[in-house]
């Protein structure tokens, strides 16, 4: 027990520091800490007590410890279904007038409050009246299961990390209510004991989420960092290549310009195309250098007041041209003005929509469109080109890498500073591909981070044209 403890303190600790005015945090940080609390009585019950007893220490002492123990036991038994509950109705939030929206965590609070008030008082064999208690926690539980169940996924490659939130929260919710609520209302007491394997189960679903696709927004970014030190490196690189080739690149312009001025003087016509030749590949090596460096260098964000769907109306007009036989189809809920950098965002999205328009060689579907969610704001970049296999797909990101090997001129840089772009705006960026199948592009704004304001109008569009 000692071991649930403070895993689920811990899980509490990391997703409330992770969004800590996020109501979903809250409540599933709460619903945590409620079940530590009950890995604590169990500690103290089962270790902590009898250990004191043994050591002879003094009665008010051991009181204090056995007051400790009633305390969290009741925190576990009123405050896991409580805070379940009110977790599950903001994941997936419940349509209801604001003002009792704003009531519903005092309303659901009265049968607790019921039974502190006309129930017999915590002891070691009924820390609870289990006959009372199960017919308002059972409901809140398999309330808020159904609830989790039912949310639908704006994007279904967001449906992984639901699931893992599914597989992480509901079993261990669903066993303790059984084993806490149902079996003991029917004098099966003392069955809390059986929750550590579940609970086990849950915790290491938590912790594989964190490293692969996250857990309530949380997640140790293991390929952020990968690529983060990696565009680090590269902007380092450049940075040095850049100021030693500057200096050599301009004597040889400084000295192949006297040599062009020699050979006209003297009428020296291949010495004169020698020289230009010169002239021009140092000019192409100091313009392909610039073009690197400008995409891999530290990103100063100039923010601004910006409508979004606009912004991305805007971007996609300069592609119009390259249509050719694409068919175009957009959907973009307007109204959203959002704090960004709009220079450095029309870039990111142009460079994945020349991405989706390459992939797709003047002929497909190209779909963009502008959607929102309770948190965030997402622009989405559909083509139908032969998108890329998983091995392809995990390496995007990485600077210099790029499917399009016939190419002279793409350097592999444009997901990377997309990907760049999103990061100094808090966002994400996620892409979702299957070899034949085309290629989605997600760039995933918080609401919060880019101060996203929704203005009285709304406008959606859905338009389709031929290139």
């Amino acid at each position: 027990m000692l071991f649930v403890l403070i895993a689920l303190w811990a899980i509490a600790a990391i997703i409330w520091f992770s969004d800590r005015r996020a109501a979903i945090n809250r409540w599933l940080g709460a619903v945590a800490f409620c079940g530590g609390a009950g890995a604590l009585a169990a500690v103290l019950d089962l270790q902590w007590l009898p250990a004191a007893a043994a050591a002879g220490l003094n009665e008010v002492a051991q009181q204090l410890l056995y007051r400790l123990q009633g305390a969290a036991s009741l925190l576990s038994y009123y405050g896991l279904p409580y805070s379940f509950v009110l977790f599950a109705m903001a994941y997936r939030p419940v349509r209801l007038p604001l003002r009792l929206q704003q009531f519903m965590p005092y309303l659901l609070l009265l049968p607790i409050a019921g039974c502190l008030l006309f129930t017999p008082y915590y002891t070691e064999m009924y820390p609870i009246s289990f006959k009372v208690v199960v017919w308002w926690a059972v409901p809140y539980i398999l309330y808020g299961t159904v609830q989790v169940l039912l949310r639908r996924q704006l994007h279904v490659s967001f449906t992984r990390t639901h699931w893992i939130v599914c597989s992480a929260v509901l079993p261990p919710v669903m066993f303790s209510m059984i084993m806490n609520y149902v079996l003991p209302s029917f004098g099966m007491l003392r069955m809390w004991r059986y929750n550590t394997w579940m609970v086990g189960l849950g915790v290491a679903v938590f912790v594989v989420g964190l490293f692969t696709y996250g857990f309530m927004g949380v997640r140790v970014m293991v390929d952020r960092r990968r690529f983060d030190s990696t565009l680090r490196a590269v902007t380092s690189g450049t940075a040095i290549l850049n100021h030693a080739i500057k200096n050599d690149a301009g004597k040889m312009r400084l000295f192949s310009e006297k040599m062009k001025t020699y050979a006209i003087e003297t009428d020296q016509q291949e010495l004169l195309e020698d020289v230009e030749t010169v002239l021009q590949a140092s000019r192409h090596m100091q313009e392909m250098l610039q073009r690197v460096h400008r995409r891999t260098e530290d990103l100063v964000v100039q923010v601004e007041a910006v409508d979004l769907a606009k912004l991305v109306d805007d971007t996609l007009k300069g592609y119009l041209p390259m249509l050719a036989g694409v068919k175009l189809r957009t959907n973009l809920s307007g109204g959203w003005i959002c704090q960004i950098d709009p220079a450095q965002i029309s870039e990111a999205l142009g460079n994945i929509i020349a991405n989706a328009l390459e992939a797709m060689k003047g002929k497909g579907e190209l779909f963009i469109q502008l959607t929102e969610s309770k948190r965030e704001l997402i622009i989405e970049v559909t083509d139908t080109g032969q998108g890329m296999s998983k091995k392809e797909a995990t390496k995007v990101l990485e600077p210099f890498y790029t499917t399009k090997s016939a190419s002279h001129t793409n350097f592999g840089l444009g997901l990377p500073y997309a990907y760049h772009v999103m990061r100094k705006h808090k966002g994400m960026l996620q892409l979702r591909s299957k070899a034949g199948l085309g290629t989605s592009v997600f760039m995933v704004f918080p609401k919060r981070s880019v101060l996203a304001e929704k203005m009285n109008w709304t406008s959606a569009e859905e338009s389709d044209a031929l290139g």
